[in-house]
């Protein structure tokens, strides 16, 4: 195998073949490795043209731009969701983009959910954690479905979910959601509203969702999670219980811990 890779390298020209040291192995698996990575990116790069290409064809109808069907960026997320299949990356991106429109996610604004958030019941932290995650932190006990409006709360969480996207550093992709059950009663339970959120990660947002902390989770919790925890499907691995001390110690610095688990 190392005469049949000399042989191909002397074919490319002296220049090239003079610059190689053939004694160090490891230099021949690292040229063959950085040549699959080319040819991996040129195979992604026709995926994503073909995808383009169904969509342009049988959705003509669609929106173009930023999330809409020719955003490459999103078509290749898609793509590694669906684990390149063309066929599923297409369905679900038809739906995810349909759905944005209909929805009006590109409305959502600061004003438009102003009067839901100042409930306090949900805020993008100022900080990422120590991971270079953006951080959405819900506090359970100032959810109220009885009060509130179900649609206005939406608008709120998908306001805040693009926000912390938005948040994240070059080289990253998920997000930290950190669920506040301190003070948690049954009140405060709303399945339906659990649903949507993990819905719209699991279709809308795929594989951005990194880890859901549930911190200090009462025993009345309890029950309810019974309840939802077959419906977050695989989402239900990523949830992890803790303590307020566990999120100061391994999520975050002194100086970039939120204000309400400093307490």
């Amino acid at each position: 195998m190392v005469i049949q890779t000399c042989e191909a390298l002397r074919a490319c020209g002296p220049p090239l073949f003079s610059s190689i040291k053939l004694a160090p192995p490891k230099r021949f698996r690292n040229c063959k490795f950085s040549v699959q990575n080319s040819s991996l990116k040129n195979d992604s790069r026709k995926l994503i043209l073909e995808v383009k290409e169904k969509l342009e064809k049988e959705h003509y109808s669609l929106p173009v731009g930023k999330n809409g069907r020719d955003d490459e960026d999103m078509i290749l997320w898609y793509l590694k969701d669906r684990r390149f299949s063309v066929k599923e990356a297409v369905a679900k991106l038809t739906k995810a983009i349909r759905w944005r429109q209909e929805f009006g996610v590109s409305d959502l604004s600061e004003d438009k959910v102003k009067k839901m958030a100042e409930t306090g019941k949900s805020y993008v932290h100022d900080f990422l954690d120590i991971n270079d995650r953006p951080v959405l932190i819900v506090v359970a006990s100032k959810h109220l479905p009885a009060v509130h409006d179900p649609l206005e709360d939406q608008k709120l969480s998908v306001f805040q979910i693009e926000k912390a996207l938005s948040m994240l550093p070059a080289g990253k992709e998920q997000l930290l959601v950190i669920v506040d059950l301190r003070g948690f009663s049954t009140q405060n339970a709303d399945l339906n509203f659990t649903t949507f959120l993990f819905d719209v990660f699991y279709y809308y947002y795929p594989k951005r969702l990194g880890e859901v902390l549930m911190v200090e989770a009462p025993f009345v919790f309890k029950p309810i999670w019974q309840i939802t925890k077959p419906l977050l499907r695989q989402y239900a691995s990523l949830v992890k219980f803790c303590s307020v001390e566990t999120v100061r110690k391994e999520y975050f610095t002194e100086a970039t811990l939120p204000v309400a688990f400093r307490e």
